[in-house]
């Protein structure tokens, strides 16, 4: 069995994401109509145009008919999808092996989600039927036990990983200051995040992410047709999935410091993308922070950090903006906000908009790296899934780099 590579056979040609935060009166179904009239207007498209669509979300619709109502779409396959925090990546993901199959040459994906009438509050979600073992405890809770674990395995101080903890807040914050798309836009010091009341553990509240609404969407066709659409397409390099087995919530001796899912999932990623060292080769990451010690983690699990380095390396400020590999430059969940179903989406329209020089205030120095990542994880440590993409402005075919856009 072989999980086989999908590198430069398919390329984004247009996106679109609504702005993330408190949607108090717009519904689900308008934040879709927006999203989805926004991108198709960009890339000169109409619903006629798009073969086959795939909707992501956690609680916000049921069936692809929360997609096919609003739209007023008759006849094409909808079809609703969901992987918990990794839902819209998800979305993306089947879009991506439709039009690869060639089952399709134009597909859509949408991410949406409406949380905040649900009164939704990150905490404890509905119960799933199980056997019984599981304890079903909040968000807050299971990741608050990254932080003991990390400093004692790695004999950091106390103090020291709380300033690592807020210069990862510190920096989504002042990186989302600048991002009109995002929940929350305000620079927070640093003093204001340390001794801000606490969640859970060593969670305070600038640790945690916030609950928003919104949506996000991608057109994918193939890698040759992708000139009709844009000057600017972005090309598949890599797309990766791992589910773990839940067993780590059993394990006595289940480690906090890394996870498993994230580790597996990024290798192969690399490898489909011919990766070979991530921080000469990324041009941003945006990665999944939950949590402020989930994005210290991570930062490892994908092989940006040494093993027990992280927290020294956020420190030196290697992932801020003006760093060695920019993290989160638009906000992150931290800032930017996590409507579930749109979150992964979200964060590759990070990466359409830095890639193609047209991030505004927050834009990189991207010249000479050509790619970017994106990472989900969705659940909670040891019990996860994670997703990983890769993108980028080139592809390995050089008559497809050179051929000249027709619309």
């Amino acid at each position: 069995m072989a999980q086989h590579s999908l590198r430069d056979r398919v390329a984004i040609v247009a996106m679109g994401c609504t702005r993330f935060g408190e949607h108090f009166d717009v519904s689900a179904e308008q934040l879709a109509v927006d999203v989805v009239s926004d991108t198709l207007d960009s890339a000169r498209m109409t619903t006629e145009d798009i073969d086959a669509f795939w909707l992501g979300t956690y609680v916000s619709g049921i069936s692809g008919m929360a997609l096919a109502r609003p739209l007023k779409v008759q006849g094409k396959p909808i079809t609703r999808v969901e992987n918990m925090c990794a839902t819209g990546s998800e979305a993306l993901r089947s879009a991506v092996y439709a039009v690869a199959s060639g089952a399709v040459d134009v597909a859509m994906a949408v991410g949406v989600e409406k949380l905040k009438d649900t009164g939704y509050a990150g905490l404890l979600s509905p119960k799933i039927q199980d056997d019984g073992t599981r304890v079903n405890t909040s968000a807050p809770a299971n990741f608050s036990f990254l932080a003991p674990a990390y400093k004692e395995r790695y004999d950091v101080s106390s103090e020291t990983f709380r300033d690592a903890m807020t210069h990862v807040a510190w920096k989504n914050h002042a990186n989302g200051a600048l991002n009109p798309r995002a929940q929350f836009r305000k620079a927070v010091d640093k003093e204001t995040i340390a001794r801000a009341p606490v969640v859970a553990g060593d969670l305070g509240i600038f640790d945690c992410s916030g609950v928003a609404d919104g949506a996000a969407t991608a057109i994918v066709v193939r890698a040759e047709d992708a000139y009709k659409y844009t000057d600017k397409p972005l090309f598949i390099k890599a797309l990766s999935l791992v589910t773990g087995s839940g067993s780590g919530v059993a394990d006595e001796d289940y480690d906090f410091t890394t996870f498993e899912e994230v580790v597996s999932c990024a290798h192969t990623a690399y490898e489909q993308a011919g990766i070979t060292d991530p921080c000469d080769q990324l041009a941003l990451a945006e990665v999944h922070d939950c949590f402020t010690p989930t994005e210290i983690v991570l930062m490892e699990d994908l092989g940006f950090s040494r093993r027990g380095e992280a927290w020294s390396d956020v420190l030196a400020g290697k992932y801020d903006r003006d760093g060695a590999l920019p993290v989160n430059p638009d906000g992150g969940l931290k800032s930017f906000g996590h409507p579930v179903g749109a979150s992964g989406l979200r964060m590759l329209y990070e990466c359409w908009l830095q890639l193609r020089g047209e991030a505004g205030d927050r834009q990189l120095d991207t010249a000479g790296r050509t790619m970017a990542l994106t990472q989900n994880l969705g659940g909670a440590p040891g019990d996860c899934v994670c997703f990983i993409a890769i993108v980028g402005t080139s592809t390995s075919d050089p008559s497809q780099n050179d051929a000249a856009p027709s619309r």
